[in-house]
């Protein structure tokens, strides 16, 4: 490691953590926001950028703190233009981003936790170890560095935000909310919250403290089996957050917030597509309004599940429309690199960039 490594990040530090430290340096008290400015609004990586500070007040900071951003290390680019990107913590640690461009929006699929914990079956990075969660300046570098990407290959900068990278955000619920606030304050990236989308496997008590923290970005639940046999046999979060449990929380979650809802459906040839499966999930929906990404299974390499037939897909997502229930069916992207849903683990740690 580095010297980052031993010094504290100053992002760590709030507001006005930031002014008690710049006045026992014995400087005035409005250079905390002018270095707070630097830190989340220009998305400074090194002291000696913040021009307008004294070469001693730099020097001063740059003797205690750290700036521990992220470095791109790698990056790939598919046929279809979606790009996946290594980034390389000051540690050392290695998660990945996706920039997905289509006709009408610039999305960044960014990363909270280095692995996971959950171990879901059909998800690539369930099945690396969980080493750390990225703090909030590791969350919000990823999307000042995959926006400059944006800017760069295609000239439009990101439009929308979704959490729906390597970990589970509400196992991180701290620094993801910190972090989502410093890119959607004044004071920092100034994105709006309702274009950035956190997505979970299902914590029930946590998508409740996201309603009573009045929580403005939306929610996105990857249910995947709306029958408890079927989704404990998939993902083990299900054995302590029973449907019913998600049920209830996502309908406090829309009473309190009034904030969209989707539901992540991956479809797994013969297994969660039949016309009981279908029945489920329209009972599952009752309590609350949503909508339903019906989402192509990418394979991991594990052999477990398979694809789904077009026709399979067809039928169950006419079952849900037929019941009034507003559903897309997502076509994966960047499959070729790796880097579409459930397929993060890193396999890449150089790659030519295109």
């Amino acid at each position: 490691m580095g010297n980052k490594s031993r010094k504290r990040d100053i992002r760590q530090l709030s507001l006005e953590q930031l002014i008690v430290q710049i006045t026992d340096f014995g400087e005035k008290p409005y250079r905390a926001k002018q270095v707070y400015e630097w830190l989340w609004k220009k998305s400074a990586t090194d002291f000696n950028e913040m021009t307008n500070l004294s070469l001693r007040l730099r020097e001063l900071l740059r003797r205690n703190y750290s700036i521990n951003n992220l470095v791109m290390e790698d990056e790939q680019v598919s046929d279809d233009r979606t790009i996946k990107s290594g980034f390389r913590l000051y540690d050392d640690n290695i998660v990945e981003g996706v920039l997905i461009p289509t006709e009408s929006r610039m999305t960044a699929c960014i990363s909270s936790q280095v692995g996971c914990s959950l171990s879901c079956k059909f998800c690539a990075t369930g099945f690396l170890e969980r080493k750390r969660n990225l703090e909030p300046g590791e969350i919000y570098d990823q999307v000042v560095l995959i926006n400059r990407q944006a800017e760069k290959k295609y000239g439009i900068p990101l439009s929308n935000i979704v959490l729906m990278g390597m970990g589970e955000p509400l196992l991180n619920y701290s620094n993801v909310a910190k972090g989502i606030e410093r890119i959607t304050s004044g004071n920092g990236l100034n994105m709006s919250p309702k274009r950035i989308t956190l997505s979970t496997a299902g914590i029930a008590k946590m998508i409740r403290k996201l309603a009573e923290d009045k929580v403005k970005f939306n929610l996105a639940l990857s249910l995947h089996a709306a029958d408890d046999r079927k989704r404990n046999s998939i993902m083990a979060i299900n054995e302590t957050n029973s449907l019913d449990a998600l049920q209830d929380a996502l309908h406090y979650f829309h009473i309190h917030t009034n904030n969209q809802i989707t539901l992540e459906y991956i479809a797994f040839k013969s297994f969660n597509l039949g016309n009981e499966d279908a029945k489920n999930l329209v009972k599952f929906t009752g309590k609350f309004p949503c909508k339903i990404n019906i989402i192509e299974y990418n394979p991991i390499g594990r052999g477990e599940f398979q694809k789904a037939d077009p026709e399979e897909m067809d039928n169950f997502t006419c079952i849900l429309e037929k019941k009034g229930l507003i559903v897309k069916v997502r076509r994966s992207r960047g499959k070729d690199i790796d880097a579409a849903c459930g397929q993060l683990a890193n396999k890449s740690q150089r790659s030519i960039t295109k």
